[in-house]
This record gives C-alpha cells, sequence and structure tokens, in this order.
C-alpha cells in the first residue's frame, strides 16, 4: 500500500483546507484501534477517521458510518473529556514521515485555554494514535507500549513523549537537489534502481519508486550503477517533476483496481507501470481514495473483531466433527469383512458331523469359491462346534448393525458440517451487529452455544436485503439460515422464484412474482445477485439454481436453512458487486 509520507503530505493539504478552525461535534471508537471524530466548521461537517490498524493505517474524511460499541471505550471516554469542543487549529507533519500532529485548542479543568496534540503515526505494525498534553507528556494512547514490548520507546501516560527514531540516512526530496539525489542512486552499484531509491528517499512508497523507475528505464534490466547518461537525465527529471507536484500540492489521486474491481493499490500520481493489467481510476479527493479503498476491508475486520468468538467455535467444532467422521470411517472400513464372518459360521455349520469339541482349528472346503479351496477356520477350543457357529454368527450380526448405524451417524456428521458451513458463510458476510446477534441466536436454539439473550436488551429487527430489479420485481435475500427458512417456507408464495447456489453455501434469493411472468432479465439479476450472497463471492461462472417455491421442500428435523428441490433450472452468472449494489434498496 502506497500510504507513503509524500501521500501523507498531499493529504495534510487536503485535510487542512477543509478542517483547519472547526470544532469537535463527537467522538467514537468503533473498534480497538480506530477513532471517529466528527468535525463542525462554517458551512460544513466531517467525519475524520484515525486508524492504527496494523494492515489499514491511516487518516482521512470518511463518508461511511460502522456500529459504534454499546459502551465506549477508555480512550474514547478520555478523547471526549479532554478534545470536546475543542478546535483544531493546526495539522503538523514530521518532515516527511508518516507522522501526523493534529493540533487542538482546548479548555482545560480550570477554564485555561491549552493546547493539546494529537499524533496519529502511520507505522505499519507501529501505528498508534497518542494524546500529547501542551507540556509534551503523553496522556495516553491508543495502545500502550512498555519496556517489555519495546526498550527503544515506550509510550505510556505521564511519559515525555518522544518521536520514533527518524531516519538520518534517507534525503528529503524538497529540500535536496535532484541531482544529488540521482548521483546517490548511482552509487548503489548493483542494486535495483527502486529499490536504491526507496533507502535513499525520505517518504517513497515501493509503488512510486518503481513508477520512477519506469520512467527512466522503460523495460530495461538495468542495475542502479549500470545507468547511461540519458537514464540519469530521466530519472532527474521524472524527480523534478515529482518535486514540484509535492511542492504544489498538485498531485492526483489515483486508484488501481483488478480487472475484478477489485481495489489493488492506490498513489498520488498518475500511474503507467501496469501497461493496462490495472485498471488506473483518478478519484476526487484522497480522503474519497481512501475511504473506497479500505471500506471493505475495515467493515471485514470490524466483523472479525466482534465475531471472533462465533469464528473460532465454529472452526473448533468442525474440526471436532471432521476427526468424529474419520474415526466413524475406520471402524466402517473393519465392518467391510463381515460376510467373511457369516461364511465362516455357515462352514462350521456345514461340518458340524466331523468336528469334535476341543478344535482351535477347522480346514474345509470353501463352497461360496468355485474352485472349492481348504480355509483354515478359528475355533474357541472352550466352545461346541455349535457354539463356535453361533460366535461367529453374532459377530456378524453385530458388525452389520454397527455398519448400518455407522453409515447414519456418518451422513448426520456430515450434515452438520454442512449445516456449520452455511453458519460459517453468513458470519463471514455479516456487516451489522444485529447480523451477528442474530446468528448468535440461532447458534443457541441450535445447542451449540448457551441460551443467548442479548444481554437483556431487545435486539433490532432484522430485515431481509432487498433489491429492485431492472424490471421493477422486489428481490429479497436472507442473511442468515433462520431468515432464509422464513423467506422460502413462510412469507414467499407458490409461484415466487427462488435461487440458491448450486451445493455452495449461500443465502436464499427469492423473486416476488405478485402473479406476473418474471422476465429472463430479473430471473438473471436474481442469479448474480444469488451468487454474490455466497461463499462464491469472489469466483467466476457460478452455477445457480432455480425453481418456483411451490417445488422446495423442507426435510423433517432438518437444521434451519436445510431445503430441498426438485424440477429447477440452473443459471451460470459471475458475481458483479457494482450490479448488485446498484439494485439494492435497503440494506
Amino acid at each position: 500500500m502506497a500510504l507513503d509520507g509524500m501521500f501523507l503530505y498531499q493529504l495534510r493539504q487536503e485535510l487542512a483546507e477543509k478542517a483547519l478552525d472547526a470544532r469537535v461535534d463527537r467522538i467514537h471508537q468503533p473498534t480497538r484501534e480506530e477513532i471517529i471524530i466528527a468535525l463542525r466548521w462554517k458551512g460544513g461537517a466531517g467525519k475524520l477517521l484515525l486508524s492504527a490498524n496494523a494492515g489499514s493505517p491511516r487518516i482521512h474524511f470518511t463518508e461511511t458510518s460502522p456500529e459504534n460499541p454499546k459502551q465506549p471505550p477508555m480512550f474514547c471516554m478520555l478523547l471526549r473529556k479532554h478534545l470536546g469542543s475543542a478546535r483544531l487549529v493546526r495539522m503538523e507533519q514530521v518532515g516527511m514521515d508518516r507522522i501526523l500532529h493534529l493540533v487542538f485548542e482546548s479548555v482545560n479543568e480550570l477554564g485555561d485555554l491549552v493546547e493539546l496534540t494529537l499524533a496519529m503515526e502511520i507505522m505499519g505494525r507501529h501505528s498508534n494514535i497518542i494524546l500529547i498534553d501542551q507540556n509534551g507528556r503523553i496522556i495516553d494512547a491508543i495502545k500502550r507500549i512498555d519496556a517489555e514490548m519495546s526498550s527503544v520507546r515506550q509510550i505510556l501516560p505521564g511519559m515525555l513523549y518522544q518521536l520514533p527514531p527518524a531516519q538520518a540516512d534517507k534525503l528529503d526530496l524538497l529540500h535536496t537537489q535532484v541531482g544529488e539525489i540521482v548521483e546517490k542512486i548511482a552509487e548503489a552499484g548493483g542494486r535495483e534502481i527502486s529499490k536504491a531509491l526507496l533507502q535513499t528517499v525520505l517518504g517513497m512508497s515501493p509503488l512510486t519508486c518503481r513508477e520512477a523507475e519506469n520512467y527512466a528505464v522503460h523495460t530495461a534490466d538495468v542495475r542502479a550503477g549500470e545507468m547511461s547518461q540519458q537514464q540519469k537525465q530521466r530519472l532527474e527529471e521524472w524527480l523534478s517533476m515529482l518535486q514540484l507536484r509535492l511542492r504544489e500540492h498538485s498531485g492526483v489521486p489515483t486508484i488501481l483496481l483488478e480487472s475484478s474491481g477489485k481495489p489493488r493499490d492506490f498513489a498520488f500520481l498518475p500511474i503507467h507501470q501496469y501497461r493496462g493489467a490495472l485498471i488506473v481510476r483518478e478519484m476526487n479527493s484522497y480522503s474519497a481514495l481512501l475511504d473506497s479503498f479500505y471500506a471493505e476491508r475495515d467493515l471485514i475486520d470490524r466483523m472479525k473483531q466482534r465475531s471472533h468468538d462465533l469464528l473460532r467455535l465454529l472452526a473448533n467444532t468442525s474440526d471436532r466433527i471432521a476427526r468424529k467422521i474419520a474415526a466413524q470411517e475406520e471402524e466402517l472400513k473393519e465392518c467391510a469383512n463381515r460376510e467373511k464372518l457369516k461364511q465362516n459360521g455357515d462352514l462350521i455349520h456345514a461340518n458340524l458331523y466331523q468336528m469334535e469339541k476341543g478344535q482351535s482349528v477347522l480346514r474345509v472346503q470353501n463352497f461360496y469359491e468355485e474352485d472349492l479351496p481348504l480355509v483354515d477356520i478359528p475355533l474357541d477350543p472352550a466352545l461346541t462346534p455349535s457354539q463356535n457357529a453361533q460366535k461367529y454368527y453374532s459377530e456378524y450380526r453385530k458388525q452389520d448393525t454397527a455398519e448400518k448405524k455407522l453409515q447414519e451417524l456418518i451422513e448426520q456428521s456430515r450434515e452438520e458440517i454442512q449445516y456449520l458451513d452455511t453458519v460459517f458463510d453468513s458470519l463471514v458476510r455479516a456487516v451489522k451487529e444485529s447480523e451477528l446477534t442474530a446468528i448468535r441466536e440461532e447458534l443457541s436454539e441450535t445447542g451449540y452455544i448457551k441460551s443467548y439473550k442479548g444481554k437483556n436488551k431487545k435486539p433490532e429487527k432484522l430485515l431481509p436485503l432487498e433489491y429492485r430489479s431492472s424490471d421493477g420485481f422486489t428481490i429479497l435475500v436472507g442473511r442468515n439460515n433462520v431468515q432464509n427458512d422464513r423467506l422460502t417456507l413462510k412469507e414467499a408464495h407458490n409461484y415466487d422464484m427462488w435461487f440458491h447456489t448450486q451445493k455452495i453455501p449461500g443465502s436464499h434469493t427469492i423473486v416476488i412474482a405478485d402473479g406476473k411472468q418474471i422476465p429472463n432479465r430479473t430471473l438473471e439479476e436474481a442469479a448474480v445477485i444469488a451468487a454474490y450472497h455466497s461463499r462464491a463471492r469472489d469466483s467466476a461462472l457460478v452455477p445457480v439454481d432455480y425453481t418456483i417455491i411451490k417445488n422446495v421442500k423442507k426435510p423433517s428435523g432438518a437444521k434451519p436453512g436445510k431445503v430441498i428441490y426438485d424440477r429447477f433450472e440452473t443459471a451460470v452468472v459471475t458475481p458483479d458487486k457494482e450490479r448488485v449494489a446498484a439494485l439494492l434498496i435497503k440494506g
């Protein structure tokens, strides 16, 4: 990801133009490592997101409204205490580092006007959000760092705030002659030009460095020390252009997308190195770019944090059942020779006349095989010949019964794993706390967790997702197994159309016919929606079965969400996020 010091330099200017002199309206902490500060200024308002998440550290204005925990975390309460109604007076970047200080003017408990600093440090797994008082001492941080965690730099309340160790050997492009940088790159010898740039220039990301190399030497495999004079001039020309963009804040918010539309990377200038392999799209602002890039990833991270216990339960339960199936299948293999036991009993019975009590082996012809080979049948000398025959018959009946029971148990276990797969699929696609609550209630009702009361609070009514097809038909999608059952078996009518991915966990999708003939375009759109709301969301050419509700039945005693159906057709479609989003009415 390319949120480097140079990107932050451009972003800081955009944030400052909008937010300076704004007042803090509200502060929320939706997750353990995220803060959202709602700001108001003359003629407008916005939500400033600060994230210290190791995988997506950043700061920008956001349009998203993540659900907040019912009880605000302690750090959130502390920020509300110190920054409530404070005025944002300055935004200061530390050199070209990924550190941005937000300076607020606030009134302390004595009624004095003081300046408090909120330090946003964007440094991968070392990212942090730190509140600092007017004397430079740490009030608190979203991540406290003690001596056991780091011997280099501790971040604890009461300590003096110190900047992270500086990268003294790197050059600042804004305060260094471009020619000097190029000469230092050339001294790197056999290193790649992009890697030499990364080690030489402060605040440049790998993506920006590769773009510089691409411009300077095109596709040639040229090392830093092998650059010709012309290539050096081209590199100097590109760095001069970059320097000018920084000084004039004339960057271009650019997002790079895969052909599927999935965000891959971003930058503050046009990117040409991929030559059509990725889609390059300009955005209206840096905040819009970051919001778009991280929206889906953040949602997944938030829900993972909140559903961690359920994910662990499902994983552990599935593993336990898989081990049980393996053990039962081993037992089943032992039953495979039960016919041999019956044959031994028959052979003993047929030869009782020539047997005597006390024999340990009976050698007889095996009349079950064409060439009548001689076989030796082990006997218990303490038993009579007739008792030995009955012993073999008894073992045969026991293994015959065991085989039937084991097959039944294995089938039940496999159905249980399939059910847990559907719950897991609903869980990973959940986007609201109310969806998690519904899944907890379902697992409680099916006996996988203790009775869940939702902390005595009446849960939010969870409605199915609602879409409107291009032809005006309503399409409903269940969010979990219980809702799938309700939609399909209670709310839908006989001639509404039912969709589900073929042998893939997913949501029941219903097209409400209202007595009309459903056009092919609506059938296709419903199939795409069903494929998107399944485990095959990121796949291509997904088979989706569809039939009228009349053909869908629930087996007796089946788990929630389990149905059987006949007389169906199958559509093969590719899930399309943008197409699905365009049809959404109620999410």
